[in-house]
């Protein structure tokens, strides 16, 4: 029942992180914005998003009384992992002006391939068939779904910032399972993910553009729907998910994050979808079933 529940945070987790061009391509892209309003930077955007994210879960902790008392050993720990799951969101977004989410999405999708050798070269995680099997099924999958269309000029260094975010994201999962901050309570450390997160972006937007004013309801909207669904809901459900059922067969589960954003750059961006696609959306839902028929336990 536990590894059950893992499994069920795990999904909600990667499907509402595919959510995220949804709310913020509206917010980036000029020719999905009003005429004459220009492009929010993504310095502001990333800032509002954890904002909105560490305030909620900070709600949520004063609510359930949880304890946010930490260790200074503790504190540093998840300042590096806050420092990973933050530019993981960066480059994600970067990639997101150089090539179509879906295919960012792909790219990034290849973590749990990464995250798969960590746990058995570093972790002595044994080998498991079926999880192969499941990788192999949801990298082919996802594949088919996102990977078409011509070469661009852009279309290198969309997918060197998307690659990035396989080892930012894959470090951040394994963090959460193996580190020394793997017993904290996962309130009070998806809440100090979260304002971490948001301190980090404070300080880059200074640095850089500043902090951009927000003039039009919409783009509230979609910051708050951001930092709600994208950002508060999925990482308090991955910190979870790792919790209840191992760092592996959480990264494999995240196959619904790409299906989730091909379905919204189809359904939303007019993005490619075709009878390929079809049966590459097949095939992660099948790595998906497999994974819950034969979920060992968590690692």
């Amino acid at each position: 029942m536990k590894n059950l529940k893992g499994i069920f945070f795990a999904l909600i987790s990667s499907g509402t992180f595919g959510l995220v061009p949804l709310f913020s391509l509206p917010l980036i892209v000029p020719e999905l914005r009003p005429e004459g309003v220009a492009a929010i930077g993504i310095p502001t955007i990333l800032f509002y998003r954890f904002l909105f994210s560490s305030a909620t879960m900070g709600a949520v902790c004063v609510y359930k009384k949880t304890s946010l008392k930490i260790a200074i050993k503790d504190l540093a720990v998840v300042f590096f992992l806050a420092l990973l799951y933050a530019a993981t969101a960066k480059f994600i977004v970067d990639s997101y002006e150089y090539i179509a989410s879906g295919l960012a999405t792909t790219v990034h999708f290849l973590y749990p391939i990464f995250v798969s050798i960590v746990m058995i070269l570093f972790y002595k995680e044994k080998k498991s068939i079926v999880l192969l099997i499941a990788s192999v099924l949801s990298l082919l999958g996802v594949g088919m779904m996102c990977w078409h269309g011509e070469p661009s000029p852009a279309l290198f260094k969309g997918l060197v910032l998307a690659s990035i975010t396989i080892f930012t994201y894959g470090l951040y999962i394994v963090g959460l399972n193996k580190s020394r901050i793997a017993d904290m309570n996962f309130d009070s450390l998806t809440f100090y993910v979260l304002l971490m997160g948001c301190l980090i972006f404070l300080f880059y937007c200074l640095v850089t553009t500043g902090i951009e004013p927000i003039t039009l309801s919409k783009d509230w909207m979609n910051l708050i729907l951001l930092g709600f669904f994208a950002t508060f809901i999925s990482d308090l459900c991955l910190v979870l998910a790792v919790k209840h059922a191992g760092s592996t067969i959480t990264s494999i589960l995240g196959s619904m994050e790409p299906v989730v954003a091909v379905l919204v750059g189809t359904l939303f961006f007019a993005e490619h979808f075709d009878f390929i696609s079809g049966i590459g959306l097949m095939f992660v839902l099948l790595s998906v079933t497999l994974v819950i028929l034969f979920n060992k336990k968590p690692t």
